[in-house]
């Protein structure tokens, strides 16, 4: 029994899947919530909790502990949203409603409230319809303007034209000899254009690669910034980002930056996951709003972006400032995804080093085939592990009739949200995981007992 209890799969499954529900968007989490009469009646007290009070008072208020103690074991606590989603407002604001409540104060990175980005850049290159460059010859590419193309490819799909027309307009239009635009229309309208009209469009305009200085200065211009972006003074970065944090859409829109292009020395390209599409998407989704970034110039080959604020007047708080701009004007992540769609190039989408010859394994099964949205390779964030094991390299007697012989290929990906555990594959010879060894001794003594 206890071996049967052993190698039976449950026990295989590790420990973190145990009490793990799939999340749902949070519009239909409050649904269910409302279902349920004590999940409703402990959320609507959450709520009155929040009204007004800081954490710390909140806590202080049994009824308080109480009631997000309950919604932790529910389906809000779990929720998330989709960008662009047709209530994605309400949806954010269900799921700040419970967050707030679990923050320690003011955090300098919070978790992003929307669902994970599985899509890479790869995909974006195959839905354009044309490329900067790709594949056209080298000396026409290097003379020509993308900035200039991707208008024109703009102006060629009747979406893309009249959102990119209703922009540029309304963020023209100047209102007085003082005031020079309506920067919450001009916004509004930006909005409308990053979130209806496809990537394959609206990156190549943001994001084009540039050989001139003329090329360049158009990029610059995307957004207008004259309206969208520039002020007559520059407010502090932390007095912007407090700003931006009291409405919900520009707190998740900043929130989801910092999640996807938060630089990572663990990885090949220095974003999380090595996702590049990730973090130009979370980049495109700060624009029409307090945190808009931009070009800070219109160097063809010096790429640094910030949002129109700088860390005057910090004080005390300088150190922090400064770390919060940095994410901006000198991110690797960032700087090294705006190069790579420039290039049309993606993690190993066309490696251009040859592979190291693997040394092959006796007996070793076929692999299974990765999804198309997927390299074959370890560096986009999943971990492909070969293990092979043999019952004599266990230093066990094999069967004679049948010698017996384990290969494990297994694709590990993180789908369990919270999760910050990464495999990594080894360099040297495959070796047997625990799971596997202890699979590898049962299964004969199972045999013979039976």
């Amino acid at each position: 029994e206890t071996l049967r209890s052993l190698a039976s799969p449950s026990s295989l499954q590790g420990p973190e899947l145990h009490g793990w529900r799939p999340p749902v968007d949070c519009v239909r989490a409050n649904e269910l919530c409302a279902a349920e009469s004590n999940c409703s009646s402990r959320y609507r007290t959450l709520r009155q909790c929040l009204a007004g009070r800081d954490r710390n008072t909140m806590l202080a208020n049994r009824e308080c502990q109480a009631a997000l103690e309950v919604l932790q074991e529910s389906p809000l606590y779990d929720c998330r949203c989709k960008r662009g989603m047709k209530k994605e407002l309400q949806c954010l604001q269900i799921y700040w409603s419970i967050h707030l409540g679990l923050t320690e104060g003011e955090e300098f990175y919070e978790a992003s409230p929307y669902e994970p980005v599985t899509s890479r850049l790869s995909d974006i290159f195959r839905l354009a319809s044309i490329f900067s460059g790709t594949g056209a010859d080298p000396a026409v590419s290097a003379k020509s303007n993308h900035c200039l193309d991707a208008a024109k490819a703009c102006n060629l799909n009747d979406n893309c034209k009249k959102l990119r027309s209703s922009y540029i307009s309304i963020c023209n239009r100047e209102i007085s000899p003082t005031e020079r635009c309506n920067r919450r229309k001009c916004h509004k309208a930006l909005r409308q254009f990053f979130d209806r009209v496809p990537s394959e469009y609206t990156y190549r305009m943001l994001f084009c690669s540039c050989q001139d200085q003329a090329c360049a200065e158009r990029r610059r211009q995307t957004i207008l910034p004259s309206c969208s972006y520039e002020d007559k003074e520059k407010p502090n970065c932390l007095d912007l980002r407090s700003l931006c944090r009291t409405d919900h859409l520009c707190r998740s829109r900043l929130a989801d930056f910092h999640t996807n292009c938060r630089a990572s020395y663990r990885t090949l390209t220095s974003c999380p996951a090595d996702n590049y599409q990730a973090c130009l998407g979370s980049y495109a989704g700060m624009i029409g709003f307090d945190m808009t970034p931009n070009y800070v110039d219109s160097s063809p080959t010096g790429i640094v972006v910030s949002p129109w604020c700088s860390c005057r007047g910090s004080g005390n708080m300088e150190e922090e400032c400064e770390k919060f701009l940095r994410d901006f004007t000198e991110n690797p992540c960032l700087r090294n995804a705006i190069q790579a769609f420039g290039n049309g190039t993606d993690v190993n989408v066309s490696p251009k080093s040859p592979l190291l010859p693997a040394t092959q394994a006796p007996r070793v099964e076929k692999t299974p085939s990765l999804p198309d949205d997927l390299s074959d390779s370890t560096s986009l964030g999943t971990s492909v592990i070969s293990t092979c094991t043999s019952v004599q390299e266990q230093g066990l007697k094999a069967n004679n009739s049948k010698e017996l012989s384990m290969c494990f290929t297994e694709l590990t990906t993180n789908i369990i949200p919270g999760s910050n555990k990464v495999i990594r594959p080894n360099s040297g010879p495959c070796r047997a995981r625990p799971s596997a060894a202890l699979t590898a001794l049962l299964l004969p003594l199972l045999k013979w007992a039976l």
